[in-house]
């Protein structure tokens, strides 16, 4: 059966490369297939911009957000 309803997550992330791989990964795991991940970069100033646009590129279910720190 096909899942009807869109459930969005959004993730906001703030300098946190190291672990925003382990976030997504777990989302991506689930079995609900009808999911959208919004993650909104709030400015960070390591690589986390990088990390998440190399899994929004690979992932349509992921949008990526990246914005001004907003403190």
């Amino acid at each position: 059966m096909k899942d009807k309803v869109l459930i969005s997550v959004i993730v906001t992330a703030y300098n946190i490369k190291d672990y925003l791989p382990r976030c997504l990964d777990s989302l991506l795991a689930q079995t609900y297939e009808n999911l959208e991940i919004i993650v909104v970069n709030d400015g960070s100033s390591d690589d986390t911009a990088e990390v998440l646009d190399g899994y929004a590129a690979k992932h349509p279910r992921i949008k990526a957000i990246h914005k001004e720190n907003g403190g």
